[in-house]
């Protein structure tokens, strides 16, 4: 008496390395996970590292608008006496960037004087002015106006270009 051989099936073939079949079957799961979070990765390494730079640049920017010692330093600069919980302060801040927007770099500083800090607060008292005020210095340091109150761009341009042409930036002497 012969046995009866049970008959099994063949696994279906798959096709050439690295295709599936088409129903789901991933041949290297693992390849396939590591390139994903390798592409995962990369993505995030450039959004973090594009918004870090973006963070560092802003806030280098900011500490430089701040810095009251770059009065007198061979550039006329216009100083903003500022609250920044003053509604029109910001609004004054706002009218005055974009009027600043028609000079080039280097034409004419721009500096804020916070009066919540001590050095803000000093510079304002030594003038004799409160909040949402420009100050307007010559390229030594000179206090020449003073601007009170908000106004909008073209005012604000009128009066820096009028500025820059009275008090043009010193010229370096070699």
């Amino acid at each position: 008496m012969k046995k009866k051989r049970k008959s099994v099936k063949a696994a279906p073939k798959s096709h050439s390395r690295g295709q599936g079949t088409g129903r789901g079957d991933n041949p290297d799961p693992s390849r396939r996970r590591f390139f994903t979070t390798a592409r995962n990765s990369a993505i995030a390494v450039a959004v973090l590292g594009g918004g870090g730079w973006y963070l560092v640049d802003t806030v280098r920017a900011t500490m430089a608008e701040h810095d009251l010692s770059r009065l007198g330093t061979g550039t006329p600069a216009i100083v903003q006496i500022h609250d920044p919980q003053c509604r029109l302060c910001i609004a004054l801040q706002k009218e005055a960037r974009k009027a600043l927007d028609h000079f080039d770099d280097g034409q004419l500083d721009y500096i804020v004087a916070n009066i919540r800090t001590p050095e803000g607060g000093a510079l304002a008292a030594k003038y004799g002015v409160s909040h949402v005020t420009l100050l307007l210095f010559d390229a030594k340091g000179n206090m020449v106006e003073v601007l009170n109150g908000p106004r909008d761009e073209k005012i604000l341009l009128s009066a820096f270009t009028a500025h820059y042409n009275t008090y043009p930036k010193a010229k370096a002497v070699n």
